[in-house]
């Protein structure tokens, strides 16, 4: 796997992971070291402090000037030359450092106005055995009160301190630090594998249903998944009935045309064996393959018409409703039909305009025909699920004689031809029928409550 590209999600999540755990540890470790070494900082600026307030305190002025340090040392490293730890008083003129400052070269320190503090560093200083090093100072300026004149004798204190102290404190803290700091981050990386592993596992049970699927063990995705992955199965599940109702549709009109094709091939059959003269068996052949052409025509493009984009694009429906409507209002002009509509703004159908045109078509010009002198056709969204695209109800109304009850479920039979069905309602809706079921929708017929006679309603399900 290249780590430039991750092939798979959970790859790439733990990537992701891995990089941002990664980033923050760093930060983390950054602004603890910091942290660190301001507060060893800011201890070691006490502790200078300390040991300058012990010298000011503890120590005594001769009368000639010279500073006479604590009989007790302050520190025991202050006896100790080279110990890194060193004392220096300047005075306006004279000077006395520590026996442990005797011998390095410290830099040179200046005097403080009466109570001003100052920490600096780290300085370098050349160490005793000549190497270079670096020290922290702190100066404290100081008035020695010597009883003779008012104002008294001023001086001021340094304490410096090199680095090695506190470089080693550093050093320790930090080693243990990126110990700790890495020992996390492996925990924390094995946990993030694991939860990445334990929260794509719905994914992995979506993977495997699918493949069941494809080998046809299963019939469908089953509803068990997180509500994240709903619309994704849902998508699977539509497009798999999609293409079931593809394939059985197709099936249905191969039986259509085959069924279609028997009774004039029977009368052909027939005639051929008959003593019929040349003339009128040529005219009853013309006639059957005419009918059987016509018959090839309509089963496919009803077949044609009946598939449709599970995905399709919104197609606003007034417009094709207007246009269907001003033409069959020229085809019946002499009855004088007015067609009404209700449809609600900005509706659209979410199919193939195709199917739109052969549903509206049909339905309206089936109601122009019955009509006496009224066509109601009423559009509305009907509603859906949360979060999903609401359906669709189409109903076609007209105030003709309307179709008799006993009459609709032979109307509605799959299977029964179109000369057979109720006079005037035969193939255009038996098309209708066919395209609204590729849409897993329903169809009803009945009597209309406002103007009487036929009543059309068409209902198409929710999207996804």
């Amino acid at each position: 796997m290249s780590w430039g590209q991750p092939r798979s999600l959970q790859a790439r999540q733990l990537l992701a992971a891995s990089l941002g755990l990664l980033a923050f540890l760093a930060l983390a470790g950054y602004a603890l070291d910091r942290a660190f070494i301001e507060t060893a900082e800011s201890n070691l600026h006490q502790r200078l402090k300390s040991y300058a307030l012990a010298y000011t305190g503890q120590g005594e002025f001769a009368r000639s000037g010279e500073y006479i340090p604590p009989y007790d040392a302050v520190d025991p490293r202050f006896d100790r030359p080279g110990s890194g730890l060193y004392a220096e008083i300047v005075m306006a003129d004279s000077h006395w450092d520590s026996a442990s400052a005797v011998g390095p070269e410290l830099p040179p320190g200046t005097m403080l106005e009466p109570g001003q503090e100052r920490f600096e560093g780290p300085m370098s200083i050349i160490e005793l055995d000549g190497s270079q090093g670096e020290a922290y100072r702190y100066g404290y300026g100081v008035v020695h009160d010597t009883g003779e004149s008012e104002e008294g004798l001023p001086y001021t204190i340094y304490i410096l301190e090199n680095t090695t102290q506190l470089s080693r404190q550093v050093a320790v803290f930090r080693e243990a630090l990126w110990r700790y700091l890495g020992g996390a981050g492996l925990i924390l990386l094995l946990l993030q594998g694991l939860i990445l592993r334990w929260s794509l596992r719905p994914m992995r049970r979506v993977i495997d249903e699918l493949k069941r699927v494809q080998r046809g063990l299963l019939s469908r995705m089953s509803g068990r998944h997180p509500r994240e992955l709903e619309p994704l199965t849902e998508s699977i599940n539509a497009f798999i009935e999609s293409e079931r109702e593809n394939l059985e549709r197709q099936r249905n009109t191969m039986a259509d045309l085959a069924h279609s094709l028997k009774t004039p091939l029977a009368v052909l059959r027939a005639r051929s064996g008959d003593d019929v003269p040349v003339e009128e068996l040529r005219e009853e052949v013309d006639t059957q393959v005419r009918r059987m052409t016509d018959l090839v025509s309509y089963q496919l493009g009803r077949a044609a018409r009946s598939g449709h984009a599970l995905f399709a694009a919104p197609v606003e429906i007034e417009p094709y409703a207007d246009q269907i409507v001003r033409s069959l209002e020229k085809i019946y002009a002499g009855k004088g039909v007015l067609c009404e509509f209700e449809i609600d703004p900005g509706i659209a159908f979410h199919g193939e305009p195709g199917d739109l045109q052969e549903v509206l078509g049909n339905l309206l010009e089936n109601a122009f025909k019955w009509a006496r002198t009224r066509v109601l056709l009423t559009i509305r969204p009907s509603e859906g699920a949360p979060n999903r695209r609401p359906g669709l109800m189409l109903c076609v109304e007209d105030d003709g004689p309307g179709i008799p009850e006993e009459k609709v479920a032979t109307l509605l039979q799959r299977g029964v031809r179109g000369d057979e069905r109720v006079q005037g309602h035969g193939i255009g809706l038996a098309t209708v029928q066919d395209v609204v079921r590729s849409y897993r929708g329903s169809l009803e017929v009945g009597r209309s409550q406002e103007l009487g006679g036929a009543s059309f309603e068409v209902r198409f399900p929710p999207g996804l």
